[in-house]
This record gives structure tokens, C-alpha cells and sequence, in this order.
């Protein structure tokens, strides 16, 4: 009822005041007219987010073509990178363990073609060479090489030799080695060491 009367006055007013009518008119033509701008505005931001989401829809359709395509697919994942890492370091120690069977098989052989002739054995470490065209042109001719490790002396050399049973003495092996300078023993040279008389 209160809005009844409401109106009723309201139209009372407007129709007795033609001036506060027309300013009324005037007045709701301009806010129709900034509503209209605005809807206006709404109506052009939605069509431009409406081009915009199409494009994004056909860009998103680009890319799943392309992720399905074999050749496209060139990217590795984070378990793709952690299996390489696991086969790259299983091949390390698959090349580490054949490294340490090469020098191995190489010691062997080292020591194999380092064998003396003759029966005779060098001191613990020694690498006595084959005795065949390494005879010195003047000393005794029954002995064997051995080549000179760092740290040697002609001493212990002599003292090695006769600890396994072929007595020498360090001014028989300076005899067979004439030149050879007891004090500036050349690391990686061969020297003669004679054999004891039979």
C-alpha cells in the first residue's frame, strides 16, 4: 500500500511540475545513454576476449598435433635424462672394469717377457730384459739384464742378487759395466749383472 501511494504522489509531482519532468527526462536520457556506452564497451572487450580465446584454442589444437607427431616430439623428460645418466654411468664402470683388465693382462705380459734366460731371477721388482744382442761388447758373458728402478743403488742390487743365490758383488758389475758411475745410476738403463763362475 505505502508503494502505491508512492507512485501516486511521484506522478502527482511530475504532472504538476512540467520543468522538474522535463529535467527528469533529460537527466534519465543521459544515464540511458552512459548505460548504453557501457554495454557498448562490454559488447567490444567480450567479442575481442572471444577472438582471443579462439586463437588460444587453435594455438593449444597446433600443439597437440605437434606432440603427437613423432618426429616433433624431440624434448626429453626428467626420467628420459635420469635412465641416460644411469647407462652413461653403468658404461664408466664397464670402462673402468676393462681399464684395470688391460693393465692386468699388460703386467702379466711384462713380467712374462721379462723372465730371465738362463735360469736366473732378478732382485723382487727387477725387469730383466731377454739377454739375446744385449751381451756388452767387453765382461763376462753369462748373466742377464736388469734395468735400474728409481732409488736403486749398485749395493743393494749386488745384495738383492746374492740373497737369491747368485753371488755378485757391486765392483763385478761396475767391471761389466765400464762407464757405469756407481753414483749417478740412470734411471730406465740396463745393466749387466754376471753370472757367478760355474
Amino acid at each position: 500500500m505505502k508503494r502505491i501511494s508512492l507512485w501516486l504522489c511521484i506522478l502527482t509531482f511530475t504532472a504538476f511540475n512540467p520543468g522538474f519532468a522535463r529535467a527528469q527526462d533529460a537527466e534519465t536520457t543521459e544515464r540511458l545513454n552512459k548505460v548504453e556506452g557501457y554495454v557498448q564497451d562490454l559488447l567490444a572487450a567480450r567479442e575481442a576476449q572471444d577472438k582471443h580465446m579462439a586463437a588460444l584454442e587453435k594455438e593449444i589444437a597446433d600443439l597437440r598435433d605437434k606432440m603427437n607427431q613423432p618426429a616433433a616430439n624431440n624434448y626429453a623428460s626428467a626420467e628420459d635424462l635420469q635412465k641416460l645418466a644411469g647407462q652413461v654411468q653403468e658404461l664408466a664402470k664397464k670402462q673402468q672394469a676393462d681399464n684395470d683388465q688391460i693393465v692386468k693382462t699388460l703386467d702379466k705380459l711384462s713380467r712374462i717377457s721379462s723372465a730371465p734366460t738362463g735360469g736366473h731371477r732378478p732382485p723382487p721388482g727387477a725387469a730383466a730384459p731377454p739377454a739375446d744382442n744385449l751381451t756388452p761388447a767387453s765382461g763376462p758373458q753369462n748373466g742377464f739384464f736388469y734395468e735400474i728402478k728409481s732409488g736403486n743403488t749398485l749395493s743393494a742390487i749386488a745384495k738383492a742378487y746374492t740373497d737369491q743365490g747368485h753371488k755378485v758383488t757391486v765392483k763385478q758389475i761396475l767391471d761389466a759395466n765400464p762407464g757405469l758411475d756407481p753414483k749417478n745410476l740412470i734411471v730406465g738403463k740396463k745393466i749387466f749383472i754376471p753370472a757367478p763362475a760355474q
